[in-house]
């Protein structure tokens, strides 16, 4: 455990430029809900999207329209910010030049990322609107997101790291997360003590925009260290990375 720490320090530390120029992408892809009129809502730093609020959300083909192509933009970007600090996490470990990389392997890395995303947004909404009405509110659909949670968490990984096709990515996904189930704990109780510090920060010091400031700040540093962090416990299902 240790191990990875160390080294999603030293990786984020070395390659923080090209990591905070590529996490503008996170960034961009929270905005474009708030800039197309998602019915949306702030919370622990990011932007969620009230999905029950769509049933009385008054749509319109061309309004239907617009929310389908800024979600699908919006996924676009999440999915080239965790391709290129997958890349930068390969490369680092294996001291090879990241550009080349970038300009060979991006456009075939992201789209694979964004169709696993896709897909799991798309079990996520349909369930959503199958229970809805159903009680207690909410609860089929979070079981739904936690039952494929292991074939997604590390799925991103899987396909820079080891070329993986998404079927294989998501199963060998499932398979590490199994296996180092408490990678996954350090990485989920580090984003939920970095967003709870955060939050406290900017609502003691700047109330009125705290909430924005907060998304700022978990898309260009904090989700980036996530991202490293998530990769490199990957890499330590390689015995050669093992040290």
């Amino acid at each position: 455990m240790p191990g990875v720490m160390h080294y999603s320090l030293e990786t984020y530390r070395k390659n923080a430029r090209l990591i905070l120029l590529f996490s503008l992408s996170f960034l961009i892809a929270f905005a474009i809900p708030i800039l197309a009129a998602f019915p949306t809502f702030n919370d622990a730093g990011a932007i969620l999207i009230r999905t029950s609020s769509l049933f009385y959300f008054n749509l319109t083909p061309l309004s239907a329209s617009v929310i389908i192509i800024a979600s699908i933009f919006s996924l676009l970007f999440l999915s080239f910010a965790i391709v290129s600090i997958n890349v930068i996490v390969k490369h680092s470990r294996m001291h090879v030049r990241v550009s080349a990389e970038v300009l060979k392997g991006i456009e075939k890395y992201t789209g694979r990322i964004f169709a696993v995303l896709g897909l799991f947004m798309l079990a996520i909404f349909a369930s959503e609107i199958l229970t809805y009405g159903i009680k207690p509110v909410g609860l089929i659909t979070a079981i739904v997101g936690l039952a494929l949670t292991p074939f997604v968490f590390y799925a991103p990984a899987s396909i820079v790291m080891e070329d993986s096709r998404i079927g294989r990515a998501m199963k060998r996904s499932a398979k590490f997360f199994a296996s180092g189930f408490g990678y996954f704990l350090i990485w989920l109780a580090m984003a939920i003590a970095a967003t709870i510090l955060i939050n406290l920060l900017f609502i003691t010091a700047v109330p009125s925009f705290s909430e924005y400031l907060s998304i700022i700040v978990n898309s260009i540093l904090v989700m980036p260290f996530l991202i490293v962090f998530q990769s490199e416990a990957y890499l330590k299902k390689f015995p050669m990375m093992r040290r």
